[in-house]
């Protein structure tokens, strides 16, 4: 009897739809349970209240800051002391009132570098008044050295624009008139005004093309601080010849780039439209390649949409990624107009129909083109995608010959040039290491030092460039040209905010700031 029992307060244990049963008879009937079946009955209800009570809240836990967008507070910043220098430093100018021409001292009292004088000015509201008192520089620095610790928050702060947390191009300008203004590498620049907004807006478009990762359009601190750029402006103090600083600032490079767009600008508007554009390398880009160009794809602007032409902004980024396709904007750039509809990989489709017209070009030249089922072969082995037939951004940024792969497509000289070159010998150049010159800046090189000799000898390589900019004489009485006298620098038109559709990202894609 006992067993049998034992059995079944097992089975009521076990059985909840028994359980449940046990406890409606127990509410809805006459009959008195027995002891046992009560106690166990009683026993259950509280647990299952139990169960029910909510948990307690989770004691709270104190997570330590980690996201400094304006830099990480430094505790031994002693700001009392950097306030008594600068207003020393202040008490050494009349009525101590800085000009312009005295910031470079107040720069060095506050810690900067000497170009950060221009920012620095402006910051304070000089521009508006020709001078600033040691009373309104104090009040902004000692607020700068409260909100903002470290250089790239500060530099933001000084030249972006009021309720603004980001810098666009035209914020740029004050500063890059500074160096132009007084950089020793460039004082042969001083006579020739009308040609500080070319070398500004090259500059700009350079800043952008290397520090806007995002490809937005405006610069964050994020990516400010994760550039170069305020190196190389540091360097700017120490290094006479502007050509030395090749990231940027390098004078050659822009005279390079320059020339290049008076080449194709025929009628000389500062406009070019695809067919000037298709000249460039003596028609080596292909034309499916030009039009996308100018579908959009990687400018922006109502030049573009509206009449077809590109500005001598979008000019210098075309030229950049075209001479070297290793940088992870220039793959961006290619990639971008590879990418026909949009949807962040590169199809068989796609590839075939820019490989279409590389077939036709090299049967025009009397040369056998390889069939697209063997190029693509090659190109697959060459790239090792990481999902079978889809190239993706990610692919390409991995590939260290990522150039070959685009000039297979749509460059038919540097195609050929591949050709005739072993893949071993490029692989050797892609993985060589060293401060070497990357392919833009052995390309300037080389185009100046062709531009140069022209010019030595007479032989200008246009019939209506008369030896533009040249440092080498520095004829500036040549400057003054037709061209030299319109308006040049409309806010540089850029990359301005685009709406860009998702790309698979690497490891050196920037995440937002």
């Amino acid at each position: 009897m006992r067993a049998d029992m034992r059995l079944r307060d097992l089975s009521l244990r076990q059985d909840p739809d028994l359980r449940q049963e046990l406890a409606s008879l127990a509410r809805g009937c006459d009959f008195v349970l027995p002891s046992r079946f009560k106690k166990r009955l009683k026993a259950f209800q509280q647990v299952q209240t139990r169960k029910e009570e909510p948990l307690p809240p989770a004691a709270s836990l104190s997570v330590p800051t980690f996201y400094f967008p304006r830099g990480r507070p430094q505790d031994a910043v002693n700001v009392d002391a950097v306030i008594a220098k600068i207003e020393r430093t202040f008490a050494q100018f009349p009525h101590e009132r800085a000009t312009m021409g005295d910031m470079g001292r107040v720069a060095k009292a506050c810690g900067c570098p000497l170009y950060w004088k221009g920012p620095l000015f402006c910051g304070a509201g000089g521009e508006r008044t020709g001078s600033v008192s040691v009373h309104k520089f104090v009040a902004m620095w000692r607020k700068m050295l409260q909100s903002c610790h470290d250089d790239a928050a500060k530099f933001v702060h000084l030249l972006v624009s009021p309720g603004g947390n980001s810098l666009a191009q035209e914020d740029f300008i004050p500063f890059l008139q500074d160096v132009v203004n007084t950089h020793p590498g460039l004082a042969f620049l001083k006579e020739a005004s009308e040609f500080h907004s070319r070398y500004i807006t090259t500059v700009i478009q350079r800043i952008f093309y290397t520090v806007n990762r995002s490809w937005s359009g405006r610069i964050t601190c994020a990516e400010l601080r994760r550039s170069t750029f305020l190196q190389n402006v540091a360097l700017l103090e120490d290094e006479a010849d502007i050509n030395q600083l090749t990231d940027f600032f390098s004078y050659e490079h822009f005279y390079v780039i320059y020339c290049k767009f008076w080449e194709l600008d025929t009628d000389h508007d500062l406009l070019i439209d695809a067919q000037d554009l298709a000249r460039h390398s003596d028609h080596a880009i292909s034309t499916k390649m030009i039009e996308r160009i100018f579908s959009g794809a990687v400018t922006r602007g109502k030049k573009v949409q509206k009449e077809g032409k590109i500005s001598y902004a979008d000019f210098v980024w075309f030229l950049i990624s075209e001479e070297d396709k290793k940088t992870p904007t220039s793959v961006e750039y290619w990639f971008r107009c590879m990418d026909l509809d949009g949807d962040g990989v590169l199809s068989m489709y796609e590839l075939e129909y820019f490989y279409e017209e590389q077939c036709r070009r090299l049967d025009s030249m009397a040369i056998e083109a390889l069939p697209f089922e063997d190029c693509l072969c090659q190109m697959l082995d060459l790239v090792k995608p990481q999902s079978e037939g889809r190239i993706t951004l990610h692919d390409l940024k991995k590939c260290k010959l990522a150039s070959v792969f685009f000039d297979t497509f749509f460059n038919i000289e540097k195609y050929l040039d591949h050709e005739q070159r072993e893949q071993v010998s490029l692989f050797r150049e892609s993985e060589s290491e060293g401060p070497e010159m990357s392919d833009w800046e052995r390309y300037a090189a080389e185009e100046y030092d062709i531009l140069v000799a022209e010019e030595a000898v007479g032989e200008p390589w246009d019939d209506e460039y008369e030896a533009e900019l040249s440092p080498v004489d520095q004829k500036l009485g040549a400057l003054r040209s037709p061209l030299a006298q319109r308006p040049f620098f409309e806010v540089p038109t850029g990359l301005g905010a685009v709406e860009l559709y998702e790309y698979e990202c690497g490891d050196d894609d920037l995440p937002p700031s």
